[in-house]
């Protein structure tokens, strides 16, 4: 039996990397805003991460006073959460400085790890082109966002969609605006609550992403309590996969109770892996290590009585039982009607050589 031939699976080169195609899945770890805007915890976050498996950290870069508005900074914000009174100064406490972003690039380099960050604005996205990130990851707030996806699909480098809040004609249209300047584009399907309620996850959505955009990489960036959803996303043709990650999910800030803590960080990088290896291959067969098996547990043609040289073999004269080491029930019908090239004893396997 000939093996599929499909056509290849789409990809991108990203850095040292390969994403798509035949690649393993590819984990982002995202920080976000989970460092409290302390460079020591992101550098803590950096290390968690490579050891539970990560093969990128993301955070999130942003000109606080580019992307609100005089009423947006000044409205007020006392929560649980807050670091400041405002929403400006809370988002100002968050903001790492250029000098921090170069020191965790450099940091993640050391431990394997590719350093992304989504850009919140143009000039975000220049400074992270200087940076020399290897993709640009876009927040679902900005998919209908069209001046910042030209401004950074004109870069030249890979865009990486997220699709949360967005309908279908959203995405459509924001996929074909960056794909008419940059072929190297993925989607991932995300839903923009934190955390979010498993029937609003959509995961077959992936599937509808396949089919639209098949030269496309698809992925997931998920919101939701634990790792399963994670791995079957991967099942369902995910080549991407984006968590949240913190060092402990009881810490200040909106994002750690949809983050994942390192232990389950990497038990989710482990189960996706081996989703990746039990998927195989499309074409059924039997395996060389269940040749053993089969033989032990499958069926044979065996005699029910005794039967003579010469004589004809009949229906009735046989049975089935296991080991499987003579000829195959599969083929009774071509052993009715033989003639026996010895005398079978009852019971007995029957096997090529006592027919004649």
């Amino acid at each position: 039996m000939k093996e599929s031939v499909s056509a290849p699976a789409p990809s991108f080169s990203a850095g040292d990397r390969t994403i798509g195609g035949d690649a393993p899945c590819y984990v982002i770890a995202e920080l976000g805003i989970n460092h409290q805007g302390d460079p020591a915890v992101a550098r803590s976050l950096i290390e968690a991460a490579a050891l539970a498996g990560a093969d990128a950290v993301k955070l999130q870069k942003r000109n606080v006073d580019r992307i609100l508005t005089r009423e947006g900074l000044d409205m007020p914000y006392l929560n649980r959460h807050s670091f400041g009174e405002t929403y400006g100064e809370h988002k100002r406490a968050l903001e790492l400085s250029e000098s921090d972003f170069a020191g965790l690039r450099d940091h993640a380099a050391e431990r394997g790890l590719h350093f992304l960050a989504s850009g919140w604005d143009e000039e975000s996205i220049d400074f992270l082109f200087e940076l020399g990130v290897p993709f640009f990851k876009m927040a679902s707030a900005d998919l209908t966002n069209p001046p910042l996806l030209r401004h950074t699909a004109r870069k030249g480098r890979p865009v990486v969609l997220s699709t949360g809040m967005a309908s279908m004609s959203e995405v459509e249209r924001a996929h074909s605006l960056v794909r008419e300047l940059n072929r190297s584009i993925a989607l991932l399907q995300c839903t923009s609550t934190y955390p979010s309620r498993f029937e609003e996850i959509d995961l077959r959505v992936i599937e509808t992403y396949r089919s639209a955009f098949p030269e496309t990489v698809i992925g997931y960036s998920g919101h939701e309590r634990g790792i399963s959803v994670s791995a079957v996303a991967v099942a369902l043709g995910a080549k991407i996969v984006e968590r949240h990650f913190t060092l402990d999910r009881t810490m200040k800030g909106g994002d750690h109770a949809a983050s994942l803590e390192p232990q389950g960080f990497a038990k989710m990088v482990r189960d996706i892996h081996h989703v990746e290896e039990a998927l195989g291959s499309a074409d059924k067969r039997m395996h060389d290590t269940e040749a053993p098996i089969r033989l032990k547990l499958a069926k044979s043609i065996v005699t029910a009585t005794r039967i003579r040289r010469g004589e004809t073999i009949q229906q009735d004269a046989l049975t089935t039982k296991g080991p499987g080491t003579g000829i195959s029930p599969a083929h009774l019908d071509e052993v009715i009607g033989r003639k026996a090239a010895r005398d079978l004893d009852p019971d007995r396997v029957i096997r090529p050589d006592d027919l004649v």
